[in-house]
């Protein structure tokens, strides 16, 4: 995406589509530069492959380790490389540079080769020797006696599980978790009018960096839509927006290589987060996400002390660990879906919203449990049109009846009577609102299963961030992170 790129590496946005390219006055580096192998693997692009190298080269860390590493967790979740060949191919180099290997994975493969309990779970499935291997990398992560939870729409099934949701060996749809929840959003792109509420809430509530943006609005054109200058507009719907939180995978690859445990997915509600107390800041996460989601910290917060700023309540989940709020120097950052809210300790009125819905004014953003089909994100799904009637609450009074009849408060007329009939009430709705006609997920292709669903136009390969109708400095933001990062390097770090 032009105009974006940030020279240390950090991608303010990521579109799944649109290519962030960096801006520098130096010469690019060519592919097979790129990588030790010479492999393009990021999608987002060649430029910020480049500048991904270029940022682990000014740690303290193994640069080609981390470039490595993140090109193959890309391709677990994909089910090119299963998880035991994945642990296997990196288990003595991450020792030999971190003293340990703390991945999640290596728990679960070492006890399952010590149980025997790998080739018992292949067994039931039928597999002889020869074919097992391609049993395993369909399956991915999560595989033989961990459980299936890579599997998902791309199986085959002619029944797909809930939106975050795994099932078990009989079918049976379970949660992402032992309670069954799987927090997650719907985000509505033709109803986003690029207010930039929710990047403002979001911070205020989480206080991150300028420029960090936690929650990103991106105005975009590709070639095939369009968007107006952003002087001359008659409706801010006449713009192409892309809602860019991080999408709490339910298989990251920035979990995956993680050294400390510090990136991990909490058991209670399938939340992506970062322990800020375990990170090392070897940013191996950051190069790992697809999306283009994590910041590094690169300063102490702003005030004295983080505490005198945030309460405990705000800074720590259930569990004790500090994973909420703005971090310490040398850690990793990104969109965390507000575990301070999700675990009551906002007050029970608080769980299963975060600060960015409730501050979006056309209600594009809707948050809840993936699994619940009476949360506000299934429920939106279930009629796109009268969920989006409900979120405008329009004054006409015939679109007024239109609603009560579709929801039911009002019994619609019968075919030749007067009145409104109830499918007169749905297609005036549709007409007025749309239809779930387009609906996707970023970078489905790369099997990581977001918990995000966007309806709306999805940005083609062509497409470039243009100014959108409110700009980020009017509202106390930063587009461009490149603006406050441009003199910064890790040698410039006491860590």
């Amino acid at each position: 995406m032009t105009d974006a790129g940030e020279r240390d590496g950090e991608q303010p946005h990521d579109t799944g589509s649109i290519t962030d390219r960096t801006e520098t006055d130096e010469e690019t580096s060519s592919p097979e530069e790129v990588t030790d192998t010479g492999e393009l693997f990021h999608p987002l692009g060649e430029d910020a492959q480049t500048d991904f190298r270029d940022m682990l080269e000014e740690t303290e860390y193994d640069a080609g380790l981390g470039m490595e590493m993140a090109r193959d967790a890309m391709r677990l979740t994909k089910g090119e490389l299963s998880e035991e060949e994945f642990y296997d191919r990196y288990h003595d180099d991450v020792v030999d540079e971190f003293g340990e290997d703390d991945r999640p994975m290596a728990e679960r493969i070492e006890e399952a080769r010590a149980n025997g309990t790998l080739d018992d779970a292949l067994a039931r499935f039928g597999t002889d020797d020869e074919s097992r291997r391609d049993v395993i990398k369909k399956m991915g992560v999560g595989a033989g006696a961990f459980g299936l939870t890579a599997w998902g729409a791309s199986n085959g099934d002619e029944r797909e599980p809930a939106i975050g949701a795994v099932q078990d060996d009989n079918g049976e749809e379970n949660g992402a978790d032992g309670d069954g929840t799987q927090w997650g959003m719907v985000l509505d792109h033709e109803t986003c009018d690029g207010c930039l509420a929710c990047v403002v809430a979001c911070n205020d509530e989480h206080n991150w960096n300028d420029g960090a943006n936690w929650m990103y609005i991106l105005a975009y054109e590709d070639g095939t839509v369009e968007s107006p200058d952003e002087e001359e507009f008659d409706d801010t719907r006449d713009f192409n927006f892309l809602i860019r939180p991080c999408q709490h995978c339910t298989d990251a690859p920035c979990e995956k290589v993680c050294p400390t445990t510090a990136r991990h997915t909490r058991e209670n509600g399938g939340l992506v987060l970062t322990d800020y107390d375990i990170c090392i800041g070897c940013r191996y996460c950051q190069v790992a996400c697809p999306y283009g989601v994590n910041y590094f910290q690169w300063e102490d917060p702003e005030v004295e002390a983080p505490s005198e700023e945030l309460e405990e309540d705000m800074m720590f989940d259930e569990r004790g660990r500090w994973v909420s709020g703005r971090g310490p120097r040398g850690v990793m950052e990104k969109c965390i879906f507000d575990p301070a809210r999700q675990d009551g300790q906002m007050g029970e009125e608080m769980v299963g919203t975060t600060a960015c819905e409730d501050a979006c004014p056309p209600g594009a953003i809707q948050f809840g449990d993936m699994n619940d089909p009476e949360s506000d994100p299934q429920q939106y799904l279930q009629n796109v049109p009268l969920a989006r009637a409900r979120e405008h609450d329009p004054d006409d009074e015939v679109l007024q009846e239109a609603i009560a009849i579709v929801e039911g408060e009002e019994e619609g007329a019968d075919e030749g009577d007067d009145g409104m009939t109830e499918e007169e009430a749905i297609r005036l709705l549709r007409g007025e609102y749309g239809d779930n006609d387009s609906s996707f997920k970023l970078l489905e292709e790369f099997g990581t299963n977001p918990n995000v669903i966007y309806l709306g136009n999805e940005p083609g390969p062509d497409a470039e961030q243009v100014p959108g109708p409110v700009a980020y400095e009017d509202v106390g933001q930063i587009n461009n992170r490149m603006e406050v990062t441009d003199e910064r390097t890790l040698d410039g770090l006491e860590l």
